[in-house]
């Protein structure tokens, strides 16, 4: 990979309007060897970004003190000596610029594939990853890289994420190393977060899949209102090549017209036959969801072996992206076929069927609605019990929306502790049991999820289905700033269903 002078990021600076001021003491000709927002990563040769509202003077002064040659920040800081500095307009802005020139745009050799909407993101993704793999598989190549709310892996290292789109500087990382390990193909979520503050500025994806859309992250410090949410989820398509829209969202006008900044866009459907890629013949045969699909191309029928009919949308955007990019029909097939998302409707059950339960990762209104009717649908002879909770100081309507859906379809509602941050759970709790008990549904606050699935499955009476949600097969929970490890749901629910089985 190629390396920049300190010189050449001021020259691309000022040229993309963005510079305010600087003062290099000479520096110009040193050559930037790593960059970075964290202190803790600072080595010889780095270019240390300052930003985050929780910035302190003293991380600065640690990075210089390691060998940062410079830094990068929307205002001057008074050090014990003066050291060289790059004033910005805006520092969020500067970082994206900054991170595709140090990785030298690596996106630029892959097919990224990107997935936005409120619901069904990481579902498509792993749908895609799927299809995508079996088709390098075939050619003896690579899996595909991925970026999403469960893990990121990049051919380097595979870890689980805190974080939906990660910052610029990251994000620019992860398809560096990807490209680094010969791979072809990156599958990535896209969050309204990473369009409103832009760590996917400067990039392009060869294909967008737009699922849906609804009130979702709006709280003080993520979206203002539902507007702002929305026009920050419309800017994936100024950055796409093609866009995969689905026609049964909401809003599906304003969207189709902010699509028109993509360079090409293709829709989908399971209601408009229409469409260019329309679902139809939508059933179950014993546990597999099985779909027909319309378009140009084909006439052919698709299995799924994930639960929900809601998942049928999920893949007819995957569908659609991967004729796009030119991949042969039988690998869709057998990708779909085949596709897991770890934590994502994951099914378990007694041996005597009697208490089933499903982990999912389900977390917000249209989530749960889907979620929650396509299972009163599926499974009508079982007794709902839900088991969830609401992040801290994020998000704040959900708590309203979930305890409303949880309880008008539950016969029980347990609630937990889900990444509270600094808030208190049981002040989370409370919040939610009041829609919860406006719906006329019992409840208990048990902040140990894995207290409240040992308490749901023990004391369930007659056939019993737990929808578990939230965490999924995530390992840590937020606590303050810290995360803290602990089993996942999938494992409390695997342990005492055993211990169910071993009683009856």
């Amino acid at each position: 990979m190629k390396h920049y002078t300190l010189g050449e990021y001021v020259k691309l600076l000022e040229e993309k309007g963005m510079l305010a001021e600087y003062n290099l003491q000479g520096k110009d000709g040193e050559e930037i060897k790593l960059l970075t927002y964290d202190s803790r990563e600072v080595t010889q040769g780095t270019l240390f970004i300052c930003k985050g509202a929780a910035f302190k003077a003293e991380y600065l002064k640690n990075s210089m003190n390691q060998g940062a040659v410079c830094y990068v920040s929307e205002k001057k800081y008074e050090l014990e000596k003066e050291v060289p500095y790059i004033l910005v307009k805006g520092i969020r802005d500067a970082m994206a610029v900054l991170a595709n020139f140090f990785y030298n745009k690596p996106w630029e050799d892959l097919a990224v594939i990107g997935f936005g909407g409120t619901k069904g993101k990481s579902t498509s993704t792993y749908y895609m990853k799927a299809v995508v793999d079996d088709y390098l598989a075939a050619q003896d190549k690579p899996e595909s890289a991925v970026i999403s709310t469960i893990d990121i892996y990049d051919g380097k290292s595979k870890v689980e994420s805190h974080i939906t789109t990660p910052e610029a500087v990251e994000l620019q990382m992860h398809l560096r190393n990807a490209l680094d390990c010969n791979i072809e193909y990156a599958e990535m979520e896209i969050s309204s977060q990473a369009l409103k503050y832009g760590r996917v500025d400067e990039m392009q994806f060869d294909v967008s899949v737009f699922l849906n859309i609804s009130e979702d992250h709006i709280s003080p410090i993520e979206h203002p209102d539902f507007e702002d949410y929305f026009q920050s989820k419309m800017k994936m398509f100024e950055k796409s090549k093609i866009a995969v829209v689905n026609l049964d969202a909401d809003y599906i006008d304003q969207i189709l017209e902010a699509s028109k900044a993509a360079g090409e866009v293709v829709t989908f459907s399971t209601k408009n036959p229409e469409a260019d890629y329309y679902a139809y013949n939508i059933h179950k045969e014993g546990k597999d969801i099985h779909f027909s699909v319309k378009c140009e191309a084909f006439d052919e029928e698709f299995v799924l072996t994930m639960p929900g009919f809601f998942n049928v949308e999920n893949a007819l955007g995957v569908v659609a992206a991967s004729v796009k990019l030119g991949i042969p029909t039988e690998y869709i097939h057998s990708g779909l076929r085949r596709a897991r998302s770890s934590g994502r409707m994951e099914f378990y059950h007694s041996k005597d069927h009697e208490v089933m339960a499903i982990v999912d990762y389900a977390h917000n209104k249209l989530s749960f609605e889907k979620l929650f009717s396509a299972m009163k649908e599926e499974f009508p002879d079982y007794g709902l019990v839900a088991i969830f909770g609401c992040p801290g100081k994020k998000s704040l309507l959900r708590r309203k929306y979930l305890g409303t859906i949880a309880g008008q379809y539950s016969n029980m509602v347990y609630l937990v502790a889900e990444d509270p941050g600094y808030e208190p759970v049981e002040d989370i709790s409370k919040e939610i049991a009041q829609y919860v008990e406006a719906q006329h549904c019992p409840y208990k606050m048990i902040e140990d999820r894995g207290e409240a699935i040992k308490d749901a499955i023990e004391t369930a009476e007659g056939k019993t289905l737990l929808l578990v949600t939230g965490k999924g097969a995530e390992t840590r929970q937020k606590y303050g700033c810290e995360y803290l490890d602990c089993p996942s749901d999938v494992e409390y629910v695997q342990r005492y269903l055993a211990e169910y089985d071993s009683r009856h």
